[in-house]
């Protein structure tokens, strides 16, 4: 068991000067452009009593709108309204994303602190299909850093041959439906969830 900062250091000896120098305390002319080219982020929150959470985002690529050199704003669309993201925000500021671009394998990661906006001149950068989002995450930065692409060579997460085939499981509908019963899942009931499921995809994406 390791117990220790200094039990895992020992482990793993000193970071490579560029590592530490890689890290920038806002956005720079590169963490832009990515930002821009960056149809997708993950986004990491916890609440109050440190439980963390994980939130993918995705839009169109530049859906994430930097305000300025430290500050960005991330449109909320309509989801399962959980609301996970926004009362842990609400409740602990403290926040990180990492952002992807498909067949890039290096990805950015941006640290800070976020809180929630429903200005609607602010939120009139996100229009998407004519609808403004009713909340956006404004994030204020305290680092921005690009990690090296070693898990995405070693994933080969965009390679064609790891595709899978999404037969391979069940639907998402069924699924649900069999960890929320006891008694197994009703077919023609998992077929019109689907069907739900499929619709909202069709009309309710904004």
């Amino acid at each position: 068991m390791i117990e220790t900062a200094d039990e895992l250091r020992a482990m793993f000896g000193g970071v490579h000067p560029l590592a530490k120098a890689k890290s920038r305390p806002g956005f720079d002319q590169y963490s832009r452009k990515f930002i821009s080219m960056s149809p997708f982020l993950v986004i990491s929150t916890a609440d109050a009593q440190g439980r963390a959470d994980l939130s993918p985002r995705g839009d169109p690529p530049g859906f994430v709108h930097i305000i300025d050199d430290q500050t960005m704003l991330i449109p909320d669309r309509p989801g399962n309204n959980r609301l996970d993201t926004m009362s842990n925000i609400i409740a602990n500021p403290n926040m990180a994303c990492l952002f992807f671009i498909p067949g890039f394998e290096e990805t950015l990661r941006v640290n800070g602190r976020a809180r929630l906006s429903n200005d609607e001149a602010l939120l009139g950068h996100c229009i998407m299909n004519a609808k403004r989002p009713s909340v956006g995450i404004i994030v204020t930065v305290d680092e921005v850093f690009l990690h090296c692409a070693k898990a995405l060579k070693r994933s080969k997460l965009w390679a064609e041959d790891y595709r899978r085939d999404r037969a391979s499981m069940p639907s998402l509908a069924q699924i649900i439906l069999h960890q929320s019963s006891t008694s197994g899942v009703d077919e023609k009931l998992a077929t019109l969830v689907e069907d739900a499921i499929e619709q909202d995809y069709k009309t309710g994406l904004y």
